[in-house]
This record gives C-alpha cells, sequence and structure tokens, in this order.
C-alpha cells in the first residue's frame, strides 16, 4: 500500500508541476498578440483510478467565435475602408454654403449673371463673370483631378494589400506544413498560433472561411467558393496595378482592354483565375478597393462630367421640341433640328400596341465608323440607341433619322419649314407604334468663334484650353463627356473680348440684357436632362434640373454618402469590438484567474508531497522491524 501511495503521490507531483508550468506559460504571454490560453489535461491510470497522468497540452479557443471574429475583421475593413476614402471625396467638394465649396463658386457664377442682366453696359460686370466663369470651371476641374488621385491612391493600395493578403496565404501553407510534422505538444499550440493569427490577418483583406482537416491541417476558401490554400499549398496572388489612373481608365474582363489592375490568383497547378472578374472578393479591404475604384469613384466623376457638361450646353445649346403641324396632321410632330451636331442626341418617345412605352435615342455622328455607344453613355439606360451618320444635308438627316426610325415612321421635310424642319409621323391604325414625343438639345454654335448669330447661345465653356472645341457630347473618337469636367475651360475669345456677353449681333445695343438674361435663366431656371448613371435621383432614370440644383445635389449626394459610410464603420466596429471580446474571454488570459490557479496547484502540490512524506515515513518504519 505504501508503494502505491508513494507512486501516486509521485504522480500527482507531476501532474501538477506540469500545471504549474502551463500556468506560468500563460501568465508570461499575458500581452502576447495572437497567444490562445493554454490548458493542460489530466488522465487517471492504474487500476481502480490509483493514480494520474499528465494527457496533452491544449488552447483554449471557441471555433464559432473565431468564425464569428474572421467575419466582423473583414466586414470592419471593408467599412472602415470605405468610410476613410468616402470622407477624403466629400472633403473635395469643401464646405457646403462657403464661397470655396462647389456651391458657393456656382451661385457666385450665377449671381454674376445677374449683376451683368442688370447693367449689360458694365465692364466691371462684364468681367466679373468671365473671373467666376474660370473660377467655377477651375473647381471642377481641381475636384475632378481629385477624384482620380483617389482611385490612383486606390489602386496602388491594392497592390499593396494584394501582396500582404499573398504573404499570409504562404504563411499558412507553411505553417500547415510545420504543423504536421511536429512532435513536441507545446511547439505545436505555437504553430497553432500562429496559424490563426495569419488567418485572421488574411480576414481583413478578403472574406475567407476555413475547413479543418484530418491531419491538422487547415484548407482557406473563399466564402464564394475558391481554394486559396490545401494544405500545404498555395495560391500567389498578384496585382499588375496601372499607375497614375484618368477618367477612362476601367474595369473589363479582356486584358487588352483594360486599364486598370487586376487580382490574378495563380494556383499550385498553374491556373490563373480572375479574382475581380468572377466577383471572388466580397469583404474586406480588397473588396473595397475595388468598390471605390471600379464603382463609388467612377461614378464621382461621371457626376462631374455631367455638371462641366450641363453647364456647358445649358449656355450653347437650344431645346427643339416636337410640336404638332398646325396644318392638321394628325400622328405626326414637326420639329427643328436645323445645326444639329455630332452628340446633340434626339429622343423619340413611342408607346407599341401592347401600351408599353419606350424611347429611341438617335446619336448623330460624323466619323468614319459608326462609333461604339454604351447604355451607361446616354441619359436613359433603359433606351434603344441608334446611331445616325451627319453628312452635312437636310436630306441626309432626313435619311438617316428615317433609316433608324425604320418603316413604322414617315420623315419628312416640313412643308414651307426652313433648313433642319423635319416631320415625324406614324399611323397607329396600320400596327406601327403611338408617337408621343420628339425633343433635342442642339448645339446652336457653329464654332467657338460663333458669338454674333443673333442667337442668345455662346460658347462661353469650351472643350480644352485657350479656344478649345464646342461641347456637343460627340462620340466621334471616343466620348467627349468622360473626363470633361478636367477639360473644362472659359473660351479665350470671352476672356478677351468680355462684350461678347453681351451682343448678340452687330447691331445689338450695348444696353441690350437679352443675353445675360438668358444665361441667368439656363444656368438656374431651365431644366436639363442628366445621366441616370450619375446616380443623382436612383441609378434607373435619368435626372431632371436645372444646372444649379444639379450641382447642389452632387453635394449633397456625396455627403450622404460620407455619413453613411462613416455610420456604417461605426456600427462594424463595434460588432468587432464585441467579437474581439467574445473571443478573448475563452482564449485569453486573465490574470486574476491564472493566480487563482497557481494559488490551488501551489496547494495540491504541498498536499501531494505530504503524501509522499508520509508513505515513505511508513516504509521506513516497515523496513526498520
Amino acid at each position: 500500500m505504501s508503494f502505491n501511495a508513494i507512486n501516486t503521490a509521485s504522480a500527482g507531483l507531476k501532474a501538477t508541476q506540469a500545471a504549474i508550468g502551463v500556468v506560468s506559460q500563460n501568465i508570461a504571454n499575458v500581452g502576447t498578440v495572437g497567444y490562445t490560453k493554454r490548458t493542460l489535461d489530466t488522465v487517471s491510470t492504474g487500476v481502480g483510478n490509483s493514480g494520474v497522468a499528465v494527457g496533452t497540452i491544449g488552447r483554449a479557443l471557441d471555433a464559432a467565435s473565431l468564425r464569428q471574429l474572421r467575419m466582423e475583421t473583414s466586414g470592419a475593413a471593408y467599412t472602415g475602408s470605405l468610410s476613410a476614402v468616402r470622407t477624403q471625396l466629400d472633403q473635395l467638394y469643401g464646405t457646403p454654403g462657403t464661397s470655396t465649396a462647389l456651391d458657393g463658386v456656382m451661385n457666385d457664377f450665377a449671381q454674376s449673371l445677374q449683376a451683368l442682366a442688370s447693367d449689360p453696359t458694365s465692364a466691371p460686370a462684364r468681367a466679373t463673370v468671365v473671373t467666376k466663369a474660370s473660377n467655377l470651371a477651375s473647381s471642377i476641374g481641381t475636384i475632378a483631378q481629385g477624384v482620380q488621385d483617389l482611385r490612383s491612391a486606390t489602386e496602388s493600395q491594392l497592390g499593396s494589400d494584394t501582396a500582404r493578403a499573398s504573404a499570409y496565404l504562404a504563411s499558412i501553407a507553411k505553417l500547415n506544413s510545420q504543423i504536421t510534422g511536429a512532435t513536441d505538444e507545446g511547439a505545436r499550440a505555437s504553430l497553432l498560433d500562429q496559424r490563426d493569427q495569419a488567418v485572421t490577418g488574411l480576414s481583413a483583406y478578403m472574406d475567407i472561411q476555413t475547413v479543418d482537416q484530418r491531419d491538422g491541417t487547415v484548407s482557406v476558401i473563399t466564402t464564394s467558393g475558391m481554394t486559396l490554400v490545401d494544405r500545404g499549398a498555395a495560391a500567389i496572388l498578384s496585382f499588375d496595378g496601372r499607375g497614375t489612373l484618368s477618367p477612362d481608365s476601367d474595369y473589363t474582363d479582356n486584358p487588352a482592354t483594360r486599364g486598370v489592375g487586376t487580382i490574378t490568383a495563380t494556383t499550385p497547378g498553374g491556373s490563373k483565375i480572375d479574382l475581380i472578374a468572377t466577383q471572388a472578393i466580397r469583404s474586406g479591404s480588397l473588396a473595397a478597393g475595388i468598390e471605390l475604384r471600379d464603382s463609388i469613384l467612377p461614378q464621382a466623376q461621371r457626376q462631374l462630367d455631367e455638371l462641366a457638361a450641363g453647364l456647358s450646353r445649358s449656355l450653347s445649346d437650344r431645346s427643339a421640341v416636337g410640336t404638332p403641324p398646325t396644318d392638321g396632321t394628325t400622328g405626326a410632330l414637326d420639329i427643328d433640328l436645323a445645326g444639329l451636331k455630332a452628340g446633340n442626341a434626339v429622343t423619340v418617345s413611342v408607346r407599341d400596341a401592347a401600351g408599353t412605352q419606350r424611347n429611341l435615342v438617335l446619336l448623330p455622328y460624323t466619323s468614319a465608323s459608326e462609333p461604339k455607344i454604351e447604355r451607361a453613355d446616354i441619359n436613359d439606360p433603359t433606351a434603344s440607341i441608334i446611331p445616325i451618320k451627319l453628312t452635312g444635308t437636310d436630306t441626309g438627316l432626313r435619311d438617316a433619322i428615317q433609316t433608324a426610325l425604320g418603316a413604322s415612321f414617315t420623315v419628312t421635310s416640313q412643308p414651307s419649314a426652313g433648313t433642319g424642319g423635319l416631320r415625324i409621323r406614324s399611323d397607329p391604325s396600320s400596327g406601327a407604334p403611338t408617337l408621343l414625343g420628339v425633343s433635342a438639345s442642339v448645339t446652336q454654335l457653329k464654332d467657338p468663334d460663333d458669338f454674333q448669330s443673333g442667337a442668345a447661345q455662346i460658347p462661353l465653356f469650351v472643350d480644352g484650353n485657350k479656344k478649345g472645341t464646342l461641347y456637343t457630347g460627340s462620340f466621334d473618337g471616343g466620348s467627349q463627356l468622360t473626363g470633361f469636367a478636367q477639360r473644362i475651360s472659359v473660351n479665350q475669345a470671352v476672356v478677351s473680348n468680355t462684350a461678347n456677353l453681351v451682343t448678340l449681333s452687330p447691331k445689338t445695343l450695348a444696353s441690350d440684357a437679352s443675353r445675360p438674361q438668358y444665361l441667368y435663366q439656363a444656368l438656374t431656371g431651365a431644366s436639363r436632362t442628366f445621366a441616370a448613371a450619375s446616380g443623382i435621383g436612383g441609378v434607373a432614370a435619368p435626372y431632371t434640373a436645372s444646372v444649379q440644383d444639379f450641382a447642389q445635389r452632387i453635394i449633397d449626394a456625396q455627403g450622404a454618402g460620407a455619413a453613411s459610410a462613416q455610420n456604417l464603420d461605426e456600427g462594424q466596429s463595434i460588432a468587432l469590438a464585441t467579437a474581439q471580446s467574445r473571443v478573448a474571454s475563452v482564449s485569453g488570459v486573465s490574470i486574476d484567474e491564472e493566480m487563482s490557479k497557481l494559488v490551488q496547484l501551489q496547494t495540491a502540490y504541498s498536499a501531494n508531497a505530504r503524501v509522499l512524506t508520509a508513505a515513505r515515513d511508513l516504509l521506513d518504519t516497515l523496513l526498520r522491524i
């Protein structure tokens, strides 16, 4: 019996000593990042559980809490990146209501036109209009360049984040291999800690899940189902960044036309997968960067391009609207398209026999080949696009529109009308669609020097520096709209001769306020249609407002977007903190808890030592008999 007591007490001492070692390790690593609290399992041995043995060293871990932590880490990285950039984007427009903000500069320009309309003879008033117009063009251009700078910075950040994510994948695969070969339990636990930390670090860049394998390794897959790590093999992530981006730098899944970088995963077998084209990344900082670069910031650029285009064309275009013929012809509309230029879209609204209303957008071009025009390029993304070739003659325009509309319509010249007067007619009784309306915004001017035609419109804002060219919305050689915010400038012909702001023709009196009044009304009162792609008023339908109102809506939209992103990030930060606290409550080291364990273990160690001493004393007594 004494021998059993000695063996049992000795085993107890060893087990207690091992447990004290685990507690001391926990206390020593209380501040170590990624360290998981260690536990020691003991098992009973011998007949009747007469002894105890040291089992395995484990890690205090809750798998569900760890999965939640990684999901919230991805979400927090996503919302944090969005909030940071959207805040910077909002700051580009200035503080609403201040003189240097976009709305303030727009209002200053409008007020200068109003002042000129009150006193057209005032040279200082004319000079002020030019100054305020230049300030407005410069402000739009500066903001637009800031948008592209943010895109370029995001492109660079995507490259850095991709490299870090790839390094994490390689680290996880390496740790998998080391874990399968580890024989020491303490070393294995340390490797598992390192791997968990690497997986959590990876989750900040992309949304991932892990699958535990029987050999102790883990497989890492995206939530979309793509495998990134399988035991000791990992995919390599690469990013072919483009450096400085411009307004026409877009993402496509065609490498030949793609103007920005993409994230490519090269599998251990050599296959290459475009993770952006396959939409494999849905959260984390990489997903945020992709959304910012390819959606949010391009939309901000489009808003500024639309504003610049509206500003230019509101002062240089006349509104052409179809009206019923005065001779009583039914089912027809007359419209004056004289001076129609490349890019001056003609919208034909019809209703078919089933009662469905739709728009046909006829887009003039003069280039040798028909331009490629996407629905996002026009105001109404639901409309049918029909390019028409301009030949410079009335007959050519009439025939081009007739060909575009087809046999269901009849296009003729208006009786006794001037150049460009057309009549479009349909006969619903024969099955043709009902003609509901025809409209166009026609650039009234022939060139940037056209100020004396007698019309109130002027080319105040042009495309390019100095004299530049007329902005008409042309698609010849590419979309003139794209990047126009960076190129808009005040016509040098107005800068050098401010009288052009007033004189409609050589016979115009210096006191004639017709042109200044028209310009003010065109800017602040007349409604224009802005593309649905701008996102103002929704992305499903165009937005109609004055140019001044559209500028205000842009500022409102960006401010609301930044506030929404910040609120979302704050909520996600709370969710992340909660997940971290939940994991820490299980896996973290508590000094108080460990010290309490240490006291218990010291007591147990002393008790085992006393049992061992008593057993030895009994044995010595027996041996002396």
